[in-house]
């Protein structure tokens, strides 16, 4: 009798053979040696190998599968990170004395944002940004359309202090998976114009900021936010 086929029977062997290697020590570069004022972080958060539910990978990759099938969209769109592994990054090794942490979270991985970015040897303060996306995936408790950005501190505030009219709510409709809005970056940017800044599991490297992860091809590009685009 052939078993018939689930979401989870789909993605546990590639959860559990991923598992067997430690992902940072095989796979991302050595960390800058350099301190950094203001640091930049979007973990790839391991969801414990559930399966995460996002309609545009259902759409674009669940290609002959029943609807209620759904593939974890973030451990097949990039390698993710246990929390154990994050939390053994040497961030202290990168941080200045006086440094600031900016943090992407989910909901569901808001308690373990706190505890990495204490690991990591900060102070938890608030939430510095929130991200309406603008379109839903469902929840269990309310639909889902936010994201957030956390704020940690060590140490003294950095100065000198840039803008002071940055606002927190952002409302950016939603790109690829995982790709943030460029609206954040220039928003500390702005706030901290003139200190060392580095964004960790990077995509993309922006002036004036140093960038460390898989996905950088190292060359330097201009922060353009959305309402940059519309007023060209």
């Amino acid at each position: 009798m052939e078993q018939d086929i689930t979401a989870y029977s789909l993605y546990s062997k590639q959860y559990k053979d991923r598992t067997k290697i430690n992902i940072l020590d095989a796979m991302y570069p050595d960390l800058p040696n350099k301190k950094y004022q203001v640091i930049y972080a979007d973990p790839p958060w391991d969801y414990g190998g559930k399966t995460q539910y996002d309609k545009s990978v259902i759409k674009s990759q669940n290609v002959g599968f029943e609807k209620n099938i759904f593939l974890s969209s973030a451990s097949f769109q990039y390698p993710t990170i246990k929390l154990k592994q994050l939390k053994e990054l040497n961030i202290e090794s990168i941080s200045d004395n006086n440094c600031l942490l900016f943090m992407w979270t989910t909901g569901p991985q808001m308690a373990n944002s706190i505890e990495l970015g204490e690991a990591w040897g900060f102070e938890y303060k608030t939430v510095a940004f929130v991200w309406d996306k603008m379109v839903h995936n469902p929840g269990r408790y309310a639909l889902s359309q936010t994201e957030f950005v956390l704020a940690f501190k060590k140490g003294k505030f950095p100065q000198p202090r840039g803008a002071r009219n940055v606002r927190q709510f952002i409302q950016v409709h939603r790109r690829e998976h995982s790709v943030k809005p460029v609206e954040v970056i220039d928003g500390i940017t702005k706030m901290f114009p003139t200190q060392e800044k580095i964004e960790l599991f990077a995509r993309n490297k922006y002036d004036g900021w140093d960038s460390w992860g898989l996905e950088t091809d190292g060359k330097s590009m201009s922060i353009i936010t959305q309402n940059d685009k519309e007023n060209i």
